[in-house]
């Protein structure tokens, strides 16, 4: 199962408000944000493979398990 995509023409950047795009995440940060969100998952490995980056401010907010976390203080900046 994937992000649906009418949801994803939706969502923006919740600190500047802009449009966000769908990106592949590199192998470290995908096993970071895993890591971080792996007690969350009581009994099931998180799958992380793709973030959404705003066009504007860059920051990255991870797609995990096919949810979008879209939260300001568990975005990225662009490495």
């Amino acid at each position: 199962m994937a992000v649906d995509q009418e949801l994803l023409e939706i969502l923006a950047c919740p600190l500047c408000k802009e449009e966000v795009k769908l990106v592949p995440l590199s192998e470290g940060r995908r096993t970071a944000v895993r890591d971080k969100y792996r007690e969350k998952f009581r009994g099931e490995e998180p799958l992380v493979e793709q973030g959404l980056r705003c066009i504007k401010c860059h920051r990255i907010y991870p797609i995990v398990s096919d949810i979008p976390v879209m939260l300001v203080d568990e975005a990225f900046d662009e490495a």
